[in-house]
């Protein structure tokens, strides 16, 4: 998104008819076509700002006490707004998490931002983080889950659930692999919808996991807002644990 101008009009559309059906939150990131991304959603929410929880974040390069602000104001004019929801690191860098926590809750007294969390960190990432002044703080961890990458089940999702932390979970379709797995197709059959709407579906109903999956077509928007209904029944449930099986052993957090 952002990156080609000849889509501009279709990706704005996109994120209009995701808010018009009730998706109000937009994630984004600097880093994302140069700041391109921000502008789409800059014309998307145009007028409509206070409808938005609008998610942005920092590169680990741009992490440290001077460079997160520079950062932050440049994704403010980006998106042509005064504030930022969430405010994450998008990955762990070399600069000093104390450093970018500091600079985090500066950022949140002087209001031009109103949350922060993180991005793929794993279990030991967080561990540090919350041990950190202000580090328990932070609001979410923004990760690679879904059926094809179940590994934070094993130690990364029970950790943050104790705690109260959310996790996001990006690319819950595994950038478009799930929609054509006969598995999950075997399943939607029985729904009357898309393997991808059962991949999702099921995304969406793991305990303090919050899905935001990646749409530019209209179809596919539309088809992400009927996700929700979806109710997965324990058959449906085994048959997925059977085609994807859960973790039994730990294993590195995966990122894309």
């Amino acid at each position: 998104m952002g990156e080609d101008a000849c889509s501009h009009a279709e990706d704005v559309n996109a994120l209009k008819l995701g808010l018009d059906l009730g998706m109000t939150l937009i994630d984004t990131a600097e880093m994302y076509a140069s700041g391109g991304a921000e502008e789409v959603v800059a014309d998307a929410i145009a007028g409509r700002r206070d409808e938005v929880f609008l998610v942005s974040k920092v590169l680990p390069s741009n992490a440290s006490r001077t460079g997160v602000p520079a950062a932050c104001e440049a994704s403010l004019r980006h998106l042509r707004t005064d504030r930022i929801d969430l405010y994450l690191l998008h990955w762990p860098g070399s600069v000093p998490l104390a450093e970018t926590v500091e600079a985090f809750e500066a950022l949140k007294k002087a209001g031009k931002i109103r949350h922060w969390g993180v991005s793929n960190f794993d279990t030991h990432e967080m561990e540090e983080l919350v041990s950190l002044p202000a580090g328990d703080g932070v609001q979410t961890n923004q990760i690679l889950y879904n059926l094809s990458q179940r590994g934070p089940e094993f130690d990364l999702a029970p950790w943050s659930r104790q705690r109260g932390i959310p996790l996001m979970a990006y690319s819950p379709v595994d950038q478009g692999v799930l929609a054509r797995n006969a598995s999950l197709e075997a399943i939607a059959a029985r729904h009357d919808v898309t393997a991808a709407q059962i991949a999702l579906a099921w995304v969406m109903a793991q305990d303090g996991v919050i899905a935001i999956p990646k749409a530019s077509k209209q179809e596919h928007i539309r088809q992400n807002a009927a996700a929700l209904d979806i109710e997965l029944t324990r058959e449906d449930f085994a048959d997925i644990d059977r085609a994807f099986p859960p973790p039994r052993r730990k294993s590195g957090l995966a990122m894309i």
